[in-house]
């Protein structure tokens, strides 16, 4: 009973939050919505899908909530963050791909390790310098990303409005000091299935 409750205050304080001048709100995707190359009915179906997926990832777990990230893009969900062991990666895979409209699913949950704080350090000086990278480049919108880096290895999700700006997002994230990998989950406009006008 208590985690219906505490579903259902999650719920409303996200769906009935004011919409300000941030980018988060009812949409609470992180990017704005007059920004977002989305269609607003397929930004409004991805929030939902997402909303939907994070409730009963919560219902699943409690722990999940600081533990693992997912983001909704044109009905491909995404899952980062760490879990205890495989089963509870194949888990939460199988609930993504329980949720309406879903389109496809990429799993990019690692399973924990002992804490290290020199290598945890690292991955946030990473996602730091790439994020600062992208806000200072004029041609790219930096609002449209998505990243998350884990030993050294970078995750990126978002959208590019060209495919320039996708391979120069995937050169500057390449770039950096003692990178190992670059995994992109970056869609073009183009590739969007309704765009908007």
């Amino acid at each position: 009973m208590k985690t219906k409750i505490l579903l259902i205050i999650f719920l409303s304080f996200n769906l009935l939050s004011c919409v300000g001048v941030s980018s988060s709100g009812i949409f609470g995707t992180g990017v704005s919505v007059a920004l977002d190359p989305r269609s607003v009915g397929t930004q409004i179906d991805d929030s939902i899908m997402q909303k939907n997926l994070s409730a009963r990832i919560l219902l699943m777990n409690k722990k999940y909530i600081i533990s693992i990230k997912s983001k909704v893009l044109d009905g491909r969900i995404y899952l980062t963050g760490k879990t205890e062991n495989p089963e509870e990666k194949l888990k939460l895979t199988k609930l993504a791909w329980e949720t309406d409209g879903v389109r496809s699913v990429r799993n990019d949950i690692k399973i924990k390790e002992e804490f290290n704080f020199k290598q945890s350090a690292k991955d946030i000086l990473i996602t730091s310098q790439l994020r600062t990278a992208l806000i200072l480049d004029k041609n790219i919108k930096a609002t449209n990303y998505q990243i998350d880096t884990y030993k050294k290895k970078i995750y990126i999700y978002g959208i590019a409005i060209t495919s320039e700006e996708k391979q120069k997002v995937i050169k500057e994230a390449e770039e950096i000091l003692d990178v190992e990998g670059v995994i992109a989950s970056i869609l073009i406009v183009d590739e969007l299935r309704i765009q908007k006008n």
